[in-house]
């Protein structure tokens, strides 16, 4: 006897009750450093991390952080879209265009919640910034774009292996470091990074879906 396994659905649900877990998560955060924007633990892991550091560790943190700052984040997207475009990924290359809209979405919390960065009261600042706090932009673009591309990775057989494995073990180290160096730069306190994080995969549900939901043919097809 046959059994339908509701196993789509079984997943459509998983996911739908994590995006709702990780939106009632930043939700939660945002109000909550709302109204406590200086907290003495994100002070202590600061403190923590920046203990030690040297002059080599600066430039290894500057160079993680790179990818996130105007214009080279803007010009990192543009050129891997093309990248994709000219291999006749174009679909692909639109999606990833897309992730720039992140840009609107940080800046728009930002404002909102308005909290103030670290100054050098508190921590060792490395890196100066210029807009608010929290969320961090750097950490949502990480999760968002490099994300995007280990799935893109996993999903495009037709992609080399090896190039494959590259940028998917290069995406993820970023996408993990990059936390950490915004904290030891002074740029971010622990909190921001992890509202970055939350509203990056936030973000990323979206784009994720909809390249499934209208994607043509199998996986493994070239568009």
């Amino acid at each position: 006897m046959n059994y339908p396994l509701p196993i789509m659905p079984f997943k459509r649900n998983t996911l739908l009750l994590l995006l709702t877990f990780l939106i009632i998560c930043f939700i939660g955060l945002s109000v909550f450093i709302s109204f406590h924007p200086l907290l003495p633990f994100d002070i202590k892991t600061s403190n923590f991390i920046q203990q030690y550091h040297s002059d080599f560790m600066d430039q290894c943190m500057l160079a993680i952080s790179f990818f996130g700052e105007l214009p080279y984040s803007l010009l990192s997207v543009v050129v891997v879209a093309l990248v994709f475009y000219y291999l006749k990924y174009k679909r692909e290359a639109y999606f990833i265009s897309t992730t720039l809209l992140s840009g609107l979405v940080i800046l728009g919390v930002k404002n909102i919640i308005n909290r103030q960065r670290p100054t050098s009261f508190y921590v060792r600042l490395v890196e100066v910034n210029r807009f608010q706090s929290y969320p961090s932009g750097h950490v949502l673009s990480y999760v968002l774009f490099f994300g995007f591309l280990i799935i893109l990775m996993n999903t495009l057989k037709t992609i080399p292996k090896a190039t494959r494995i590259v940028v998917t073990y290069v995406s993820a180290f970023l996408m993990i470091m990059v936390s950490f160096s915004r904290i030891y730069l002074g740029a971010h306190w622990f909190t921001d990074t992890v509202g970055g994080c939350l509203l990056g995969l936030i973000c990323l549900f979206p784009l994720t879906y909809y390249y499934f939901k209208f994607k043509k043919g199998t996986p493994e097809e070239k568009n």
